[in-house]
C-alpha cells in the first residue's frame, strides 16, 4: 500500500508523514528501507528513542499534543513541530532550540473539527497570536504553515468544507503577515481516512499510518 500512495502523493506534489506512533523499529525500517525518510511520532520520549536506534538521515515531525515540559526532549533533533497553539508553546520551542543553537520549524493548529477532543486556536481568533509573533522576537524559530484535522466523520461534505475552511485561512494568514515568506507554504491536513479529500481542498502534507503500518497500536 505504501508505494500506491506514495507514487499518488509525488505525482500531487504532497509530502507523506508516515505516522509511525506506537510502532515497533522494525516496522519503521520496512518503510524506511521503501525510501521514506518523514516519519511522525506524538510522544516526545518514544520519538527521542526512536531518532536514537534508527538512521540519522529521518526526518522527523511531532504531531500530537506537545507539553512544554517535554520539549527538550526533541528539541535536540526536531525537524517540524505540527502542534503549536499556544504563545507559551511557542516561547518554550525558542527557549530549547536556542539551547541547542537551532532553528526549529513549526505549523500552528488550528480547529477545524467539531469535538471538543480537537485542539488548537480558533479559526475566528487567529490574529492575535500571529500578531504576537510579529512583533516579537523568535529568531530560532520559523514558522512555515498550518495544520488542522476534520472532524471524525463519515459526512465527507462536512470534510470538505472543514478543509476548505483551513485553506482559506492559510490564504488570509500568508497574505497578512507573511506576504514576503516564500517558506510560509505548508497546509498539513489530511489523514489515511481523508487525505484524498485534504488534497483536492489544497493540503501540502498528509499524516497517514494505518494506511502504510496498519491498525494503530493502542497503549
Amino acid at each position: 500500500m505504501y508505494s500506491e500512495i506514495i507514487n499518488e502523493l509525488n505525482e500531487q506534489k504532497v509530502q507523506l508523514v508516515a505516522v509511525s506512533k506506537t510502532k515497533p523499529i522494525l516496522a519503521i525500517q520496512e518503510i524506511y528501507s521503501k525510501g521514506q525518510r518523514v516519519f511522525g511520532e506524538n510522544r516526545a520520549q518514544e520519538m527521542a528513542e526512536k531518532y536514537k536506534a534508527l538512521p540519522k538521515d529521518i526526518q522527523w515531525h511531532f504531531i500530537g499534543h506537545l507539553q512544554r515540559n517535554k520539549i527538550k526532549y526533541i528539541a535536540p533533533f526536531v525537524e517540524l513541530i505540527h502542534s503549536i497553539d499556544e504563545i507559551k508553546l511557542l516561547d518554550e520551542v525558542q527557549k530549547q532550540a536556542a539551547a541547542n543553537d537551532r532553528i526549529i520549524q513549526c505549523l500552528i493548529q488550528i480547529k477545524i473539527g467539531e469535538e471538543s477532543t480537537k485542539t488548537g486556536l480558533n479559526k475566528d481568533n487567529y490574529q492575535d497570536f500571529f500578531q504576537h509573533f510579529e512583533n516579537n522576537n523568535y529568531p530560532n524559530i520559523q514558522l512555515i504553515g498550518i495544520m488542522g484535522m476534520a472532524s471524525f466523520t463519515s459526512d465527507k461534505k462536512q470534510i470538505r468544507t472543514e478543509f476548505k475552511s483551513l485553506k482559506m485561512l492559510f490564504d488570509q494568514i500568508q497574505s497578512q503577515f507573511f506576504p514576503k515568506d516564500d517558506q510560509f507554504k505548508e497546509i498539513s491536513m489530511g489523514m489515511s481516512g481523508d487525505y484524498t479529500i485534504a488534497i483536492e481542498e489544497g493540503s501540502t502534507m498528509v499524516r497517514i499510518g494505518s494506511l502504510i503500518f496498519g491498525a494503530r497500536n493502542y497503549g
